[in-house]
């Protein structure tokens, strides 16, 4: 596999998030490692090891968790965001502060897990599409306080982003459409009050409704929970009408799934799955006790 970029935001961003995260683990002081070292404690090294198969991602966050804890710490990951690990394998050595070491290991490691198994989980649908023009996003689901990690580990993993967050872009789904009495009105009620740049998803959920979304101009249109034999159908009207709006599928989406959908011809398959449905990939750190 060839490693995906994952895009981070800055420290300046992630560093408030990790902070609360340690803070929230140390409390009042590590009652555990502080005893053990009434004076400076000695420089060790501990290694990072991958107790199962899979994607690794998340590395560079972990090494800033024991950066904000000592800036002495070197954390060397020994493969690169993306890359696809074998069970024990080594994937970072760390060295320094014994006492930062192990304060930071289950914060860093934490992080390191959840963001590896987003990645591997994703790598595995992007897999069953590769060969196929349709693309992979990721959906809002995610865990409060961790989606800008979660979509993170999601582009490592070779999909694309989705909207962050609801100021990114517009999508009108069944209950906005409701409350604006139908679709077209809830365009035009949307169109006079976003900046410009903003482009306007419509969630449709039937040919109808598919119809009536390209008349009103979206800009995307969302296939919700249709049926193979509609979403085909619903492709074709949407082709034969414009070549500007984009069509996105999405509902119920698994890895049986995904490549019969990405067959419709849509550009864009959504899924809360790979971050829903994915299981933490087990990293261990072991102290060597070199020091």
């Amino acid at each position: 596999m060839e490693t995906s970029i994952g895009v981070l935001p800055p420290f300046l961003v992630l560093d408030q998030l990790l902070q609360g995260w340690l803070l929230e683990d140390i409390g009042r002081g590590d009652r555990s490692t502080s005893p053990l070292f009434i004076n400076q404690a000695p420089t060790d090294r501990a290694e990072w090891v991958a107790k199962e198969a899979g994607v690794v991602a998340g590395l560079p966050i972990a090494a800033r968790v024991f950066k904000l804890l000592n800036e002495q710490i070197r954390f060397d990951a020994k493969v690169a965001e993306g890359e696809v690990v074998e069970k024990g394998q080594t994937i970072a050595l760390v060295e320094g502060a014994l006492d930062a070491l192990l304060t930071g290991e289950r914060v860093a490691l934490n992080l390191a897990m959840r963001l590896s198994g987003i990645a591997t989980l994703t790598h595995q649908y992007v897999e069953r599409i590769e060969d196929l023009p349709a693309q992979l996003v990721d959906t809002r689901k995610t865990t409060p306080g961790l989606r800008v990690l979660e979509k993170y580990a999601t582009q490592v993993g070779g999909a694309m982003n989705h909207r962050m967050g609801l100021d990114d872009g517009v999508m009108l789904k069944d209950n906005h459409i409701a409350a604006a009495g139908g679709i077209g009105s809830a365009i035009a009620l949307v169109r006079q009050a976003v900046p410009y740049p903003l482009t306007i998803e419509v969630e449709t959920e039937s040919l109808e409704q598919v119809n009536e979304a390209l008349q009103h101009r979206a800009d995307i249109i969302m296939l919700d929970n249709m049926s193979l034999e509609m979403m085909k159908e619903a492709v074709q009207i949407i082709r034969e009408a414009s070549d500007r709006v984009k069509i996105e599928a999405s509902g119920n989406v698994t890895l049986e799934t995904i490549r019969s959908v990405a067959e419709t011809g849509v550009d864009y398959i959504s899924s809360s799955a790979p971050i829903t449905r994915s299981t933490w990939l087990d990293i261990s750190m072991r102290v060597t006790g070199s020091h």
